[in-house]
């Protein structure tokens, strides 16, 4: 497998080993405990020594517990040296409220990988801006098998343990399989979920997109909403000097009208000049695979490949 090049100057966190601990903790919307205990069989599988964040079960409504408390487990979690990976349970909301409260010193001083997705783009939005940290786009602890299946937990194994690059193929069955633009693109995969990066539009976390690849997936997001958030980051002035675009799975996006959110994407993307890549299974729908962010990808649309650098050393 080639490795994608370009410059390069990002922190890349350990490889995770047999015997490393991870601390599984809570920065969005509050867990069931009988999920995360489905992530802590298959953790321990892998040889991973997996222990809960002090507050990873807290509940406040619909967040895991205070800001404060969210806060503390995270600031806790790259503290702590004998933590050597960091996986969120899930995501929902809140990641945004607490991520000025992380110790940018402590991440900097001890990288360690984070894992998570939806929500946990804010995170890793954060991590990026305050550190430079590399991290992984993929299932969270709190574990469905009917979602993520051994392919799921293959591809976040891979990408937690492994320095191997990472590649994902589009998949014809996707819903956005069809939305594409031909061409080639080499640039540092950034993005992740699209709400949050909407969310991030004018905030320290917003990332500079000049020469990137943007991921971009979403869950439960009807077309003119879509249509409405990729409207706001093109006026933005968001996506000017974008390298490529990949989009992953948008699940369950249909809201009746005549067209469909791979319609919107098509027409909204299209027209940008650059490459697009639809029908990549990375997002909230069945068998989503996991992927580096902040690293180098190469985006293929003639092959209808994407690989990515990985985010571990």
């Amino acid at each position: 497998m080639s490795v994608p090049t370009a410059p390069d100057d990002v922190l890349r966190p350990p490889a995770l080993r047999p015997g490393d601990t991870v601390m599984l903790v809570s920065p969005s919307g509050p867990t069931r405990p009988e999920r995360v205990a489905r992530g802590v069989e298959l953790l321990t599988g892998w040889g991973l020594r997996p222990v809960l964040a002090p507050h990873a079960y807290a509940r406040q409504g619909y967040l895991a517990g205070s800001d404060a408390l969210r806060a503390a487990d995270l600031n806790t979690a790259f503290g702590d040296p004998q933590v050597r990976g960091v996986i969120c349970t899930r995501g929902g909301y809140g990641a945004q409220r607490v991520v000025d409260a992380i110790d940018m010193d402590l991440v900097r001083r001890d990288p360690k990988v984070v894992a998570g997705f939806s929500d946990i783009t804010a995170l890793q939005l954060a991590l990026w801006r305050g550190a430079r940290l590399a991290g992984v786009h993929g299932p969270g602890a709190a574990w469905r098998d009917e979602r993520t299946p051994l392919t799921s937990a293959e591809s976040l194994h891979a990408a937690l343990t492994t320095t191997e690059p990472v590649a994902v193929r589009a998949v014809e069955g996707e819903e956005t399989f069809g939305v594409r633009t031909p061409g080639r693109a080499v640039g540092r995969l950034l993005g992740g979920n699209l709400c949050l990066v909407v969310a991030s539009v004018g905030t320290p976390d917003m990332p500079d997109l000049t020469g990137a690849v943007l991921l971009l997936e979403d869950v439960q997001e009807p077309p003119y909403k879509v249509d409405r958030m990729l409207t706001q980051l093109r006026r933005a002035g968001a996506l000017d000097g974008l390298a490529g675009v990949a989009v992953g799975q948008f699940t369950d996006c249909s809201d009746g009208w005549d067209i469909g959110v791979a319609d919107v994407l098509a027409e909204r993307l299209g027209d940008l000049g650059v490459p697009v890549l639809g029908g990549l299974p990375i997002g909230h729908g069945p068998g989503q695979l996991s992927v580096p962010v902040g690293t180098v990808a190469t985006l293929d649309a003639d092959a209808g490949l994407l690989t990515v650098s990985p985010a571990v050393r």
